[in-house]
């Protein structure tokens, strides 16, 4: 549109007003959109020095329809547009309109349209169409009116502008603390800080929050040193470390002077925040390209209250790790810290680290003998000598009790190593103290798991302290397949007694002299099902390990009764049977009371009953086992001590107990033809005839060994030249011979 007469008198019908001085900050800008380059004109100096809240117009222009939207994608900031409606084509305004709302998806702009010929866009139609806020012709906008309508306009979309801000600023601030309440360490918090605050300023993270940390050196002095608890972008580096330390002096300055001052810092550079929080006074440093905004200023201050509280939680969540991942006792990591060290280990492709657990052999009896105090005492000068020996490099933790562990490069964990620490005493109150410890250790191997390498630590230990040989021992994947293999063993062993598919055999014991059977040993079988036998030197240890071996014992004693039924039946009762009792089987605390129920269960007289029992039952406790088997012997039972002479003997145990026989173990008949082995023997022998008791010999295999014990007076034997061990049915059919 060209202009017209109309035009030239615009403006020109108001009185002049002069705008009084006032201090601006800032501006407004306003887009002038017209094809008639005098109504830019004019539009300017009719507006020039007008402010509008305390801030100045500044002027935009653009002479199409195009151009207007071409700069308003390339300028958010534009509070005002005073647009023509018939330009490039008759309602080339409408459609900037109908952009600006639609396509730019702006609705803060105020647009004002204003037309030099109304009847191409009637003021009706196009109000209740369009989201415009004034409509006008050039005719009717006067200097004053026009005035009127950009302060209308420029206020109404300060406002617009204020609550959209704020509601994009809260969400900013909820957002940001969300995401810092998830960060919940000091320094992980702190970065965090630094990150949020220059997100919400719209720039990028560079900067450092740094704190003035009231703690106690070890002189007893206050500690006032400004310590950076966080940082970001090429401040990274100076995390954790004294503020001094920060290369660049400006951050230095500014930071101790908002510290000290206890107040925001604004730099041309940088704006430091104060941050007033309970454990720390905090300050952080943002670097800003310019002066903030009012809004910013207000957004940043209701996010600082939050940033004051959330470093209160992150001070609870640093003590809750503490706690957590802290040997209260040894002040050394626990066994939570020491599982996410071997995780990493574990994660490590190319790591040649070992890890190691140290247990201290019999710590119990200092507890019983000194007292718990001493115990405690006596953990923590542990811990501190494995730290104080070790390198700084060398991870050690106390997993629980009298436990530990250790991380390290193998030239340090290795067992001659880690034995020399405990070479000297260990001081404990008054006491100095000499500890012995056995060790497990294990390499990576092939697993991702800190869990798997504790495992693989764990059986190793194990099997160190099953070895007579060595206080240590490295995993190795066989291990774990033998103790899965015996797991297997006793869930399989535990599911066949439930479903009665072991045996008990007989194996019959003869008089040597006549040859006649006078008894049977009971024994355990555990048949498969392709026919073959797991030997009980396999199985009767799972069974002792799992416990189940009390509840077998149980059984094989109901199946012995019921035997000697038999045998009754048969018209033979002078025969007893023998059954071995296990040392869990022996220990439970009701023992005889079970074992004369069953008997009597039964109807079988206590004689006709032999228990054998190892020396490892009589050794653990002789004065508690001499008093229980005196109870069982007043009843009538029979008691041996089966394989004499193999364990630990002490003769001193053969004079207390109520001892009926003395078993010979085979290996001693095997050496029978060599003049130690003779020597042995005969000695067993003469020492049971001089103490009234009888002798069995087992594993009698040949005719000179049978010959040989008959000469010795020997009484009774057992073994594969007689008989070897055979089903109940297939004893029955033999006796009945």
């Amino acid at each position: 549109m060209h202009g017209n007469e109309d035009d030239s008198l615009l403006f020109l019908h108001d009185e002049e007003e002069q705008s009084s001085a006032e201090h601006t900050d800032g501006h407004w800008t306003l887009l002038i959109v017209d094809d008639d380059q005098e109504i830019h004109s004019v539009t300017k100096l009719a507006l020039s020095g007008v402010i509008v809240a305390g801030k100045t117009l500044q002027f935009a222009h653009a002479y199409s329809g195009a151009d207007a939207l071409e700069y308003l994608r390339n300028n958010d900031d534009v509070a005002m547009v005073l647009l023509d409606v018939v330009m490039e084509t008759d309602d080339a305004g409408l459609r900037v309109v109908k952009a600006i709302r639609d396509e730019l998806q702006n609705e803060e702009i105020r647009i004002i349209l204003r037309t030099g010929q109304p009847g191409y866009a009637p003021e009706e139609s196009v109000v209740k169409q369009y989201d415009i806020n004034d409509y006008k012709t050039k005719t009717e906008l006067t200097r004053s009116r026009l005035m009127t309508t950009v302060f209308s306009a420029v206020r109404s979309y300060q406002q617009i502008r204020t609550i959209n801000e704020n509601r994009r600023g809260l969400r900013k601030i909820i957002h940001s603390a969300a995401n810092l309440m998830e960060r919940h360490s000091i320094i992980n918090f702190s970065e965090g800080v630094v990150t949020q605050i220059a997100s919400l300023l719209g720039l990028r993270a560079e900067g450092i929050v740094g704190a003035r940390v009231n703690k106690r050196g070890p002189s007893g002095k206050v500690d006032k040193d400004i310590i950076v608890l966080g940082a970001a972008g090429h401040y990274a580096d100076a995390i954790n470390n004294p503020l001094a330390q920060v290369k660049d002096k400006r951050v230095i300055e500014a930071v101790t002077k908002c510290l000290t001052e206890r107040q925001h810092v604004i730099l041309d550079h940088a704006t430091v925040f104060f941050i007033d929080c309970a454990e720390h006074e905090a300050a952080a440093f943002i670097e800003t390209s310019e002066p903030l905004r009012t809004f910013d200023k207000e957004l940043i201050e209701v996010f600082l209250a939050n940033i004051a509280i959330g470093f209160e939680n992150a001070n609870l969540f640093e003590d809750l790790r503490t706690a957590a991942y802290l040997d209260q006792l040894t002040g050394q990591p626990n066994r939570a810290e020491f599982i996410r060290m071997l995780d990493k280990l574990a994660q490590n492709t190319s790591s040649e680290m070992v890890a190691a657990i140290i247990d201290i052999d019999h710590f119990s009896d200092v507890n019983e003998g000194l007292g718990q105090d001493v115990g405690n005492e006596l953990l923590v000068s542990v811990a501190q000598r494995l730290r104080a020996q070790l390198s700084s490099d060398v991870f050690v933790s106390r997993l629980g009790a009298d436990v530990y562990g250790v991380i390290g490069g193998e030239e340090q964990i290795n067992p001659q190593h880690i034995e020399s620490l405990f070479l000297l005493p260990f001081k404990a109150s008054e006491q100095y103290i000499p500890l012995n410890v056995t060790c497990g250790f294990t390499r990576k191997h092939d697993t991702h798991s800190g869990l798997d390498l504790l495992k693989y630590a764990y059986i190793a230990l194990k099997n160190a302290k099953n070895s007579s040989l060595q206080s240590f021992d490295y995993y190795h994947p066989s291990m774990e397949e033998e103790t899965l293999r015996r797991l297997d063993l006793v869930s399989r062993l535990r599911s066949d007694f439930a479903e009665r598919k072991l045996e008990v055999w007989f194996q019959p014991q003869v008089e040597l002299e006549t040859g006649r059977i006078i008894g049977a040993e009971a024994l355990l079988r555990w048949p498969q099902a392709d026919g073959s036998f797991i030997s009980p030197a396999v199985f009767i240890p799972l069974a002792e390990y799992s416990g189940l071996i009390v509840e077998i014992g149980a059984w094989v004693l109901e199946e012995a009764c019921k035997e000697v039924q038999q045998f009754d039946a048969l018209g033979l009762p002078e025969l007893r049977v023998a059954v071995n009792v296990s040392v869990p089987q022996f220990r439970t605390k009701d023992f005889p009371e079970r074992l004369d129920a069953t008997l009597k269960r039964y109807n079988v007289a206590p004689d006709r009953i032999e228990l054998e029992i190892t020396e490892s039952i009589v050794m653990e406790d002789p004065e508690l086992v001499a008093d229980i088997l005196r109870r069982l012997k007043s009843t009538g039972m029979q008691v041996a001590i089966d394989d004499f002479g193999v364990g630990f003997s002490s003769l001193s145990y053969i004079q207390k107990l109520p001892l009926d026989r003395l078993k010979i173990d085979r290996s001693f008949v095997q050496n029978a033809c060599t003049d130690s082995g003779r020597i042995i023997i005969e000695t067993i022998v003469d020492m049971a005839h001089r103490l009234g008791l009888s002798v069995l010999a087992e594993g009698i295999e040949t005719e000179d060994q049978a010959r040989y014990f008959k000469h010795l007076k020997c009484g009774e034997a057992q073994g594969y030249l007689f008989a070897h061990p055979m089903p109940a049915k297939e004893l029955k059919a033999l006796l009945k011979q």
